[in-house]
């Protein structure tokens, strides 16, 4: 393994982040008021491919301008950090690898029924939103009559899928840190650090199962010895899914988090993606609990390639 292989592994992870964020801001460009017929608008300013663009947004009002204000400072602020992680990928000797033409489709399939599968995991999380408010709250950040802690869950969701569908980040090895990071983020609002492994005992709702404490150089090793197994990638990534929930290495966020990991290996190796089905989310707890409390994993690993496996 290269010297800084962990660091540009990390610099990747970043880079992914800010690209996440900054496809996240709506009006990205520079504000300007245009007056017509006696009114002002609300344009914002942009060159794309080296042609100035304008953008209508909306009538002008000052809470608006000051939004887009913010948002094209933010804008400016990740776009710089961007080119500052280029610069030292580039002193690091790291090149980008393209990415083979099924792992491409692959990643556009999951792109394109993104909102479904993060309405199918807010239906798995207990998140009772219908499809048409979690649809909302993915393209907007808010709905009535749904709480601040859902909001934030589902939009958390969104940013965790736009990272493993990032170009590097899906190129970057599924690993303890990989999952780590995916945690984070799934835990942002929560937990001051919702990556870290955990270090207090936790219970499962519905179950006796107790898990022990993870000892992370334990989980980092077994993460390891799954991913590398020579079986088809579907076989691989449910069992990733499975033992990351079984372990519950974080204080919240693990389903999340696991299903979320389990699709970074499965998109990577061009074989579809992993969700579990709103009318599936029934028996998938039941059998996930009686797994918990020692049945072999053969009955819901059979389970999700049946009933919870996506192809293209």
């Amino acid at each position: 393994m290269p010297a800084n292989f962990l660091e540009i592994q990390e610099l990747l992870q970043q880079r992914a982040e800010f690209q996440a964020r900054l496809n996240l801001i709506p009006y990205d460009g520079s504000p300007e008021i245009k007056e017509q017929g006696g009114n002002e608008y609300l344009y914002v300013r942009k060159r794309v491919a080296g042609k100035l663009t304008s953008t209508y947004v909306d009538v002008y009002s000052d809470t608006l301008y000051q939004l887009l204000l913010r948002n094209a400072k933010e804008a400016r602020e990740l776009n710089k950090n961007i080119r500052r992680i280029n610069k030292k990928l580039v002193m690091l000797g790291y090149e980008g690898k393209n990415l083979s033409g099924r792992v491409r489709k692959n990643l556009e399939f999951a792109r394109a029924n993104m909102k479904a599968n993060i309405y199918d995991q807010a239906v798995l999380e207990g998140i009772a939103t219908s499809f048409p408010q979690t649809e909302e709250i993915i393209e907007n950040g808010i709905v009535n009559g749904v709480s601040a802690s859902d909001v934030q869950k589902i939009l958390n969701l969104k940013h965790a899928w736009e990272f493993i569908l990032d170009e590097d980040v899906l190129q970057s090895e599924t690993n303890y840190y990989m999952l780590s990071h995916i945690a984070q983020i799934v835990n942002e609002g929560f937990f001051y650090n919702g990556g870290r492994i955990r270090g207090v005992p936790v219970t499962i709702g519905g179950t006796s199962y107790v898990p022990p404490l993870p000892v992370e150089a334990v989980v980092k090793e077994q993460i390891s010895e799954i991913a590398r197994q020579e079986k088809p990638a579907i076989d691989v990534a449910i069992e990733l899914c499975l033992y990351c929930m079984k372990t519950q290495a974080f204080l919240d966020g693990n389903k999340r988090a696991s299903v979320i990991f389990a699709n970074h290996y499965l998109i990577a190796h061009g074989m579809g993606f992993l969700v579990i089905p709103e009318k599936e989310v029934p028996e998938f707890k039941k059998r996930l609990i009686a797994f918990y409390e020692g049945e072999k994993a053969d009955l819901i690993c059979g389970f999700m390639k049946e009933r919870c496996w996506k192809r293209f």
